[in-house]
């Protein structure tokens, strides 16, 4: 009878786990140290356990934010096991945020990014996102005393929501992409874009690239710069504290011979979903602007 009610236990927790509201960030530390010295500990401590760190850079020009964008073995198998436009999903992101005189290390929530770019399938690959996940907070411990608070939505979105998600009617789903443009191959669109990142296009800058070997598949993300850039867009909406600034940076990724990006209306709504029509009206233009940007890559 013991052994019936721990298995009923068991199966309820269980149930929990995979049922509960999810939300876009988690905060894994509050330190007194400076950004300087957080992030060398922690790109010390996430290579202790496997994870790579892919690129950093300072988003926004702003001295109180850092991002460290990383993969790792779990997340690229992943990817290449379903393949397709969860490329998206080759890579998560590490922010360090200075907020009044406090810096807050937050961390996109690998759960709920899962489930909304691998949709349906996350199932296929929720034990390498399990995996992922552990490293992960063992790395963040190792650097301070973890937190392990979501944040970034006040109810959270369920897995189911989320891997059908969109802000409202009419507005476009996670395969909505926009596609930039299309190559004779997925060497050529490749060599596109390197050519574009070497020669230097205005207000677009590299940060990271992550290639998914044994498919046609590479993630690249940007640092936007310029009146339409982050500097421009983020203050407008990230208003909420602790800072969302693992929002950062935007993406793009050749699969095949097709150069995609999420749908600014998709990739921004998913990254602050709390957020009213009133303060998205405000950046009405910031999608178009973003993919302007970025199509300077492949023009």
């Amino acid at each position: 009878m013991k052994s019936i009610r721990l298995l009923i236990l068991l199966l309820f927790s269980t149930t929990l786990l995979f049922t509960q509201n999810l939300k876009p960030y988690i905060l894994a530390i509050e330190s007194s140290e400076p950004i300087s010295a957080l992030k060398g500990a922690i790109q010390t401590n996430l290579e202790a356990q496997g994870i790579s760190v892919a690129g950093q850079y300072q988003p926004a020009g702003d001295n109180n934010r850092w991002i460290l964008v990383v993969t790792s073995p779990e997340l690229q198998h992943a990817v290449r096991e379903v393949g397709g436009l969860t490329g998206f999903a080759a890579a998560l992101r590490i922010a360090i945020t200075r907020e009044n005189g406090v810096s807050k290390v937050t961390y996109t929530n690998p759960a709920y990014w899962g489930n909304a770019y691998f949709r349906g399938d996350y199932g296929k690959v929720a034990a390498d996102y399990t995996a992922f996940d552990g490293k992960l907070k063992t790395a963040l411990s190792a650097t301070g005393t973890y937190v392990g608070s979501a944040f970034g939505s006040k109810k959270g979105l369920s897995p189911a929501q989320l891997q059908k998600y969109h802000y409202m009617m009419g507005m476009p789903y996670f395969d909505d992409t926009e596609i930039l443009k299309s190559f004779g191959s997925y060497q050529e669109a490749i060599n596109k874009i390197e050519t574009s990142i070497k020669q230097g296009v205005p207000d677009v800058k590299l940060v990271y690239k992550v290639t998914i070997s044994g498919k046609n598949l590479t993630l690249y993300g940007f640092a936007l710069s310029g009146d339409d850039g982050e500097a421009t867009f983020l203050p407008v909406i990230d208003i909420g504290t602790p800072k969302h600034t693992a929002f950062l940076p935007y993406e793009l990724l050749v699969t095949n011979n097709e150069v995609h990006m999420l749908h600014g209306r998709y990739r921004i709504a998913l990254s602050f979903p709390d957020l009213t029509m009133g303060t998205f009206t405000k950046i009405m233009s910031t999608p178009g602007n973003i993919e302007d940007l970025l199509k300077q890559l492949v023009q």
